[in-house]
């Protein structure tokens, strides 16, 4: 039986490949062998027509199976294929559109050893066309990224050295780019209350557990607390009640800090507690600056000098700034979100429903991660060039994070209970997250049910579980006891399907959005710290906190760095707006609707909340959260 193929290589630059193509065909009786066409180069804009003989008819046509075969190492090798037009024995034709990258190579590259796997491309221009940002979205971050630099020359601010004299000459900076939050953290940064709310709804709302035992390295006692404390209570009593929480930074212990401009900077590990009061506040009240007690480790107090105790928080804000910027927002949003689009664009094949459901959710991801290595974790990038931590703790510090990486970590009901986070008060990221991680299960479980209607249909869906396995290799590191590796039922597949989902895109907004917000009044969140930490107690002053702040240079360009990635582009898709027509079964399209339907709701019910913040949460708001990580 003879079937005729016809192969159009697309009309764009570099579609052209020196590599063998081969193919197969499945149909409903059954399907043809692999076969090499037989051709030296398949040229842009070319149409190449094959036959293909077997024995029997395959019946009805289901699917064709294309690869691209290393054959000369010359030239570009990867391949755009437009489509392919397959004419059965009976004369019948069967289009099967394209319109996608092909490569030889495996794709899979490793950044470094225990960090998740990256994408085999060292510059935008190398990536396929069609996950390369818009020219509106091109344009408009380079625009953003050099009208903030250009905008701190004019200032005469970029590349000074010099401390600040005084807070109030930090007033003068980005001025007409402030927000209302950027203004009240301006304001409110000083307080204990504001300290412990950030904890909670700030840009990174994930360092807080619950403690209901003190760690043996963290001596605190009644005497120290028993002043912030509810009259005749204890610690033991209000842990016990699940009143006092836990922040502890271990992951920067014994880190070598960074050199900037031949001064040396100081980094530390700390570990603050808290209570959550009567009131729903919650405050710190002790924190230690090491991770090892001792004399020259005293624990820091809300009795103790003004100074001290201001100096010692801020310490702890810039053990924050690399805990957020590294391992939450970096590796657990960033990183795991290209793992799944390239396991997604390398296993699923556009007509199969996974691939449907997830490809709005890989929008931009990939060049705005290789551009985040290049501008941002490099060895010249921002962080080597301007934080504590530099591009040598930074390595180190990603793999010990990575090691805590667990697929259960990333699921936002599981995560809550792990940390005992469940009923602390107006906690609003787990409020709002929880209600849109329901809404993207209900979402995902509707249409993953309408296409797999067993347990089986999952376990022999041999694409789904190659791409479930790569994630598993290449994201986890193939530690079985951090993630899955198969699909065993329909409720697993559902649940990790949503953790995908929500993490490129409720996470991500959660960890991004807030950026210049929070972190723009660089004395809230500062990059690096110039001075050691206080070896005993009455040693500071005002001066003090500004000597150790850091200098003019690092602190403009940490700001000028958090605005461009806190900065949405115009053509940012927010959740659930899916403009390509992926599916056209009418079940899939009423539960799409719905899936609209509930995130207008849970709009509306954060904006009549917000009415009566002082501080309004709107970080996820469905609007305010795009589908993918894309910024």
């Amino acid at each position: 039986m003879s079937y005729q193929v016809e192969v159009f290589t697309g009309d764009r630059q570099h579609a052209g490949t020196t590599n063998r193509v081969s193919i197969k065909l499945v149909g409903t009786k059954g399907k043809t062998e692999c076969e090499n066409l037989s051709r030296l180069g398949f040229w842009r804009g070319s149409v190449h027509k094959f036959e293909l003989n077997c024995p029997a008819s395959i019946g009805t046509l289901l699917l064709m199976e294309l690869k691209l075969n290393s054959f000369f190492h010359f030239g570009v090798n990867d391949w755009f294929c437009s489509k392919v037009i397959v004419t059965n024995p009976e004369g019948d034709t069967v289009l099967f559109p394209c319109h996608r990258w092909f490569s030889s190579e495996e794709r899979w590259q490793q950044h470094a050893p225990g960090i998740p796997y990256k994408m085999e491309a060292d510059a935008s221009k190398a990536l396929p066309d069609e996950v390369r940002f818009s020219f509106t979205k091109e344009t408009e971050f380079m625009f953003n990224r050099i009208s903030t630099m250009t905008e701190l020359k004019f200032q005469n601010l970029a590349g000074r050295m010099e401390s600040w004299d005084s807070f109030e000459e930090l007033d003068h900076v980005f001025a007409e780019r402030r927000t209302a939050t950027y203004e009240y953290v301006r304001q409110h940064w000083r307080e204990d209350e504001f300290f412990g709310y950030q904890l909670l709804n700030g840009m990174n709302p994930m360092m807080i557990h619950k403690c209901s035992e003190l760690p043996k390295k963290f001596p605190v006692t009644d005497d120290m607390v028993k002043a912030f404390l509810p009259a005749g209570s204890s610690l033991k009593n209000e842990m016990k009640h699940g009143n006092i929480f836990l922040c502890d930074y271990k992951r920067l212990d014994g880190l070598s800090a960074n050199v900037i401009n031949k001064t040396q900077q100081y980094l530390t590990a700390p570990i603050c507690l808290l209570f959550s009061n009567p009131s729903g506040k919650l405050l710190p009240i002790a924190i230690q600056l090491k991770q090892e007690p001792g004399e020259e480790n005293p624990i820091f107090l809300p009795s103790d000098s003004e100074s001290d105790w201001l100096l010692a928080k801020t310490f702890v804000r810039n053990a924050e700034f690399n805990e957020h910027e590294l391992n939450f927002h970096l590796l657990r949003t960033h990183l795991m979100a290209e793992v799944f689009t390239i396991a997604t664009l390398r296993n699923l094949p556009t007509v199969h429903p996974l691939f449907k459901l997830l490809i709005p959710h890989t929008r931009y991801t990939l060049q705005i991660n290789i551009m985040a290595r290049q501008m941002l974790v490099s060895d010249d990038g921002v962080f080597a060039e301007h934080t504590a931590i530099g591009h040598g703790g930074t390595v180190t510090f990603l793999q010990r994070a990575a090691s805590t990486l667990t697929y259960s970590s990333l699921c936002l009901p599981d995560d809550i209970k792990a940390r005992g986070v469940e009923d602390i008060p107006n906690y609003y990221y787990r409020d709002d997250g929880l209600k849109l991680w329901n809404i993207i299960n209900k979402y995902v479980d509707g249409v993953v049910r309408y296409y797999y209607t067993s347990d089986d249909d999952v376990v022999k869906d041999t694409e789904l579980q190659c791409w479930i396995e790569e994630i598993h290799n290449n994201g986890f590191l193939g530690k079985a006891e951090h993630g899955i590796s198969s699909f065993k039922t329909v409720d697993e597949l559902i649940k990790f399907v949503t953790m995908a989902i929500f993490s490129v895109s409720v996470q991500h907004a959660a960890l991004n959005n807030g950026q210049f917000d929070f972190g723009g009044w660089m004395p809230n969140l500062p990059s690096s710290l110039r001075c050691p930490p206080p070896i005993k107690k009455g040693s500071s002053t005002e001066d003090s906190i500004l000597e150790a702040l850091p200098n003019i240079s690092t602190t403009v360009s940490i700001m000028a760095a958090l605005y461009v990635l806190s900065k949405p582009s115009s053509d940012r898709y927010p959740l659930g707006y899916y403009p390509e027509e992926l599916f056209d079964e009418k079940t899939p399209l009423q539960i799409i609707d719905k899936f609209q339907e509930d995130l207008k709701s849970l709009s509306d019910e954060i904006e009549k909340r917000n009415q009566s913040l002082l501080l309004p949460y709107f970080y996820l708001k469905p609007e305010e959260v795009e589908n993918s990580v894309s910024i």
